[in-house]
């Protein structure tokens, strides 16, 4: 038997697997091999890496019928390394040259010079390449000799290096003790490397010569349903296959300069697969009606360079001239994505202009068949007449960075007129929510899905840990009410836009959080806080607002400088020789420790923060000028905060910095700003990047994010919950509305704008019809009919709302420009009252207003409770979409548009500021405020959380339990009421079992029935059928009404259905 060891258990069953299962060859060189053109391998002598031998019958075999010295140049250019150039240089430019072919010249049979390319590699066909495995292989260097492991040749090229230790060593000895050495002493073994794998026979990663050992990744999937394992079996499985290991050699590869150093890339697990059916996608995007899907991989996932790797092979391997329209909505997104395309050397703006710098620039692009074109949503500001279009062809596609934000409008509107054969795919790092159904309308379904619980479990990102800190607060008056009115009285004022914006800001808990009695608070603790653990990392703070940053900074340099005074003293009491040195240490990094506000400039910022007694410049000076370095230069501050050395460890922020901006040596993020939904899942994600050293990120919640963490769960795709929040009716919007429904909504909501004007004896139409000082006469004249009174202008707002509402629901029908004109009209009296109320000066009462609130405002107590850390990733953040998505929908009445108007009309006039209740407002706010700082409730949300993954798993179990399918379990849930006997339920799950049969039956027959209103008619009345028959139907204790109500939701249910299977079908095809 032969011994057990490294020799035995790793290298000869990693060679032998991938002779025996995945078709390469195999040899054993150590002390066999023997050198000369016949020998072993075909190597001259112990310093070559590549095998000439079966170089060269690759370039005959697929370049046939050239003279020798053809191949004999390309030999030359393949094995001739220039000796100045470093390795990774070498590297990307071989793999540039043996990727695309070696240009070759040479005289033909009539003795003329004619240049070729030839082909190294047979890619479309991967079985027609050599694949060579050779262990124990000697290299020699300039100086040392090194004996590789196992040494992956493709075409006699030395593309892959497996560095292997025995199973109970971990892999990480691999990288630091071999493969650096290997990397200094044969370097020119990795001149051709396309990926480097460490293993041991159980753990393996994959990584490129560039790679730090915390980029080496899993390979733990073949599909991305796949639960996932980590084994070196599913690894070599999954890259050796010759299929994959080509695909991944030629399309998933990347040298990136965009950081100032080159850099190579080798896609991830996820993207390799998510990539892959997004490819597919575009192949059948004729049937997907140019509705490619959605891509979701979460924050830190590197979507980037997902979008480079899809572009890429797409252009490489699907022919035809495909222009790529990238799209975002914000200046450094769009900056970014550019910065990576740029940095692979796919795009140069400076020798190819391919950025749009207007809208009549972006059209010129789009008329010049470019390869890429960046732009910003906004770009798309000029109407665009829809039998006119910028393009009228079929193979531009739009990538859209952040999908959930660049679809809705009026922008929107012109990007599809301007481009209507255009395909669709939308990328984003934040799951769709509920609101999100439009995103649904112009991309489709998710094409592919890398949660945050996965990303975590595959190490692509660090775990998350949230702790809730600060203090619980308290009002130190009852008297608010008479204080605030006695102001009110103070300004009086009649103006209704003064009554408006009041109204509003009065509303806000803005108040709250921005009194000076609480920042003090969160300052001391941020400063007890970051002092203690702030050496692991750099942290940001986001407050709500600029003028807040600006205070907060200067709260928290006070409590810092008292801090290190505080410390000082300690140190002087100190007699330990190794106390006094961390102290001393300690002091040292504080006193160098930056804290920096870093907000976007706007106009009048200086005289609005002199108001609130804040000077901005100083602020402004270093945002603009940066950093002074040693040497005298400036650095700029985002390039500080990314340095880790640099001393600017604390950025102060509102909204900048909060997405796509990266620093992997961010540890901790200080919340004290309400965030919702997408906005709150991608800032959070700031302290997720993987960095050396590094274990985890921290989330420090001030504000009680949790109770949006809780919404935004509650709101995930597909689940539409009992009603639409914060004391509003439930959406109307329903996913599966055929077209003519949504513009039908849509007429009767603009009607009722018309209907309201004409009661006035105004037309809409004056908006558009009159010209010059005409038209601005008729909006004056509009304004005036809505301003009437205080209920007028209301009614009249929330009707304008319910418009946009309906209007972005019928983005993607083109029959949605019939009723543009109404819209702008529409729109811009909206627009027009609401710049009246923006341009109404409320500063000086405000301040008032303001500073008798604050003065209420107190600590409830200054005992400070023990907080506890909690694992954000412990949450199945993907399995909940899912569930959500299955959930039916509890919806059941849409109420009129009617109803709708007189509820919000109702609320909204319970709020004018001379009927609110302020004592109770403030104090309900102050009370939702505390029970976020309560553990129990902190200690309820996690741990509801975390069951519900738990009682997913255990759901899964019951349908086997019950002795039903899954699908007929469905139906079983859904007719099951309260109080039935044993007999009624056994007659329930046969019910289930026959009406799953007997519907499943008609959906063969009917090809496409959720599209057709006949067919779904048809649908409903089997079921209804079937429910009420005496043999095949419900209990007798089931009344008429309640077989209705059955009908209904089973209908709903077998509806939702239909559409996900279409969709599935597609991404099959």
């Amino acid at each position: 038997m032969a011994p057990l060891n490294e020799d035995t258990l790793v290298q000869a069953t990693t060679a032998d697997y991938l002779e025996q299962q995945l078709g390469w060859e195999s040899v054993f060189a150590y002390n066999n091999e023997s050198f000369g053109n016949e020998g072993t391998l075909g190597r001259l002598n112990d310093k070559e890496v590549v095998l000439t031998r079966y170089l060269g019958e690759a370039l005959v075999k697929f370049n046939p019928g050239l003279p020798d010295a053809a191949y004999q140049d390309a030999l030359r250019q393949i094995t001739e390394a220039p000796v100045t150039e470093n390795t990774l240089q070498i590297n990307s430019e071989q793999y540039e040259l043996v990727k695309n072919g070696v240009l070759v010249q040479f005289k033909n049979a009539r003795g003329e010079l004619e240049k070729k390319r030839l082909k190294v590699f047979d890619f479309d066909n991967p079985e027609n390449n050599h694949f060579l495995c050779v262990r124990e292989l000697w290299v020699r260097g300039d100086i040392y000799r090194r004996r590789a492991d196992i040494v992956g040749f493709v075409n006699g090229l030395p593309l892959m290096f497996i560095e292997c230790k025995t199973i109970h060593k971990d892999i990480r000895h691999a990288y630091e003790q071999n493969l650096s050495d290997y990397k200094d002493t044969i370097p020119h073994l990795f001149h051709h490397n396309a990926f480097v794998v460490l293993g041991n026979g159980v753990d393996a990663k994959i990584g490129s010569i560039s790679s730090n050992f915390e980029h080496f990744n899993d390979w733990k999937r073949l599909a991305e349903d796949d639960p996932g394992v980590v084994d070196m079996e599913t690894l070599l499985k999954g890259i050796c296959n010759k299929r994959d290991f080509l695909d991944l050699f030629e399309n998933y590869t990347l040298f990136d300069e965009s950081k100032g150093k080159l850099v190579k890339i080798v896609a991830r697990n996820h993207q390799f697969i998510g990539v892959n059916r997004s490819i597919e996608a575009v192949k059948n995007r004729e049937e997907r009606q140019g509705k490619l899907g959605v891509f979701w991989h979460t924050q830190g996932s590197g979507k980037s360079y997902s979008i480079v790797f899809f572009a890429r092979k797409i252009h490489r391997k699907l022919g035809g001239n495909f222009t790529f329209l990238i799209c975002t909505d914000r200046e450094d997104l769009d900056k970014q994505i550019y910065n990576t395309f740029a940095g692979c050397g796919l795009v140069d703006n400076d020798q190819d202009p391919c950025r749009a710098g207007s809208g009549d620039h972006l059209q010129e692009l789009l008329n010049q068949h470019k390869a890429y074109v960046f732009t910003l949503v906004q770009k798309f500001n000029k109407d665009v007449d829809p039998d006119d279009p910028y393009s009228d062809r079929n193979d531009i596609i739009v990538i859209t960075d952040e999908a959930h934000r660049t679809q809705y409008g009026r922008l929107s509107l012109n990007l599809r007129n301007a481009l209507p054969h255009a395909s669709y795919i939308g990328f984003t790092g934040t799951p769709l929510f509920k609101d999100d159904e439009i995103t649904r309308r112009v991309f489709g379904n998710y094409i592919s899905t890398y949660g945050f619980q996965r990303a975590v479990e595959d190490n692509a990102t660090v775990p998350l840990y949230y702790d809730a800190r600060g203090e619980k607060l308290g009002l130190a008056t009852d008297d608010i009410n008479e204080k605030i009115a006695a102001k009110l009285e103070e300004f009086e004022t009649d103006d209704q836009d003064v009554t408006e914006r009041l109204e509003r800001e009065l509303k806000r808990d803005y108040h709250i959080i921005t009194a000076q009695p609480r920042l003090e608070q969160i300052a001391e603790d941020f400063v007890d806080h970051y002092s203690i653990g702030g050496q692991n990392g750099k942290a940001m703070m986001v407050c709500i607002d600029k003028l807040t940053c600006v205070k907060m900074q200067e709260t928290i340099l006070s409590k810092w400088k008292e801090k290190i005074t505080e410390q000082e003293k300690e140190l002087a009491k100190l007699s330990d020789e190794q106390a006094i040195m961390d102290m001393e240490r300690k002091l040292d990094w504080m006193r160098e420790t930056i804290m920096a506000v870093v907000v976007s400039e706007e106009q009048g910022e200086v005289d609005k923060f002199r108001k609130w007694g804040l000077d901005i410049t100083p602020h402004r000076k270093l945002i603009k000028e940066g950093f002074e370095t040693a040497d005298g230069k400036r650095l700029d501050m985002e390039s500080a905060f990314k340095k880790e050395e640099h001393p600017f460890r604390v950025a102060i922020v509102c909204a900048m910095w909060l997405t796509g901006f990266d620093v992997p040596t961010m540890s901790t993020l200080y919340l004290d700003k309400p965030l919702k939904a997408h906005t709150l899942m991608q800032a959070i994600a700031r302290a997720n990047r993987v960095s050396e050293g590094k274990n985890n990120g921290l989330i420090v919640d001030y504000c009680g994010i949790l109770k949006n963490l809780r919404k935004a769960l509650a709101t995930f795709a597909g689940h539409t919950g009992v009603g639409g929040g914060d004391g509003q009716p439930p959406a109307e919007l329903d996913p599966v509305k055929p077209e003519e429904e949504l513009l039908a909504d849509l007429e009767e909501t603009i009607e009722s704008i018309r209907a309201f004007l004409s009661a006035q004896n105004f037309r809409l139409e004056d908006v558009l019809e009159k010209t010059g000082f005409e038209r601005n006469k008729a909006i004056i004249d509009a304004k005036e009919v809505v301003n009437q009174n205080d209920e007028t202008r209301k009614r009249f707002e929330i009707i304008c709302r319910e418009v946009f509402k309906k209007f972005k629901a019928c983005l993607t029908i083109k029959a949605i420009n019939n009723y543009r004109a109404a819209y702008d009209a529409i729109n811009i009296i909206y627009k027009s009252l609401k710049e009246d109320v923006e341009r109404a000066d409320i500063s000086e009462i405000m301040r008032e207003l303001h500073a008798v609130i604050e003065e209420s405002i107190e600590p409830a107590s200054r005992v400070k409770e023990p907080t506890k850390l909690y694992d954000i990733s412990k949450i199945d953040f993907d399995r909940l979409r899912k569930e959500f998505e299955r959930s039916p929908a509890k919806n059941t009445t849409v109420q009129s548009l009617k109803d709708i108007i007189e509820k919000k009309l109702l609320q909204m006039l319970m709020q004018n500021p001379t009927r609110t209740d302020f004592q109770k407002h403030y104090e309900e706010i102050v009370g939702e405020y505390n029970s976020e700082k309560d553990r129990v409730t902190i200690e309820a949300t996690f741990e509801a959380l975390i069951k519900l993954v738990d009682e997913l798993s255990e759901e899964e179990q019951r349908a086997v339990k019950e002795g039903l399918s899954e699908d007929s379990l469905a139906l079983f849930d859904l007719l099951l009421k309260p109080d039935l006997t044993k007999k009624e339920i056994d007659r329930i799950k046969k019910v289930a079992e026959g009406l799953y049969t007997t519907v499943s039956r008609e959906l063969a027959r009917i090809q496409n029935f959720a599209a057709k209103q006949g067919a779904r008619d048809e649908i409903k009345v089997k079921i209804k059928d079937y429910l009420w028959d005496d043999k095949t139907g419900l209990p007798e204790s089931f009344g008429p009404e309640e077989i209705e109500e059955k009908t209904d939701v089973v209908f709903m249910h077998v509806l939702m259905g239909a559409k996900r299977e279409c969709f599935s079908n597609q991404v099959r095809e």
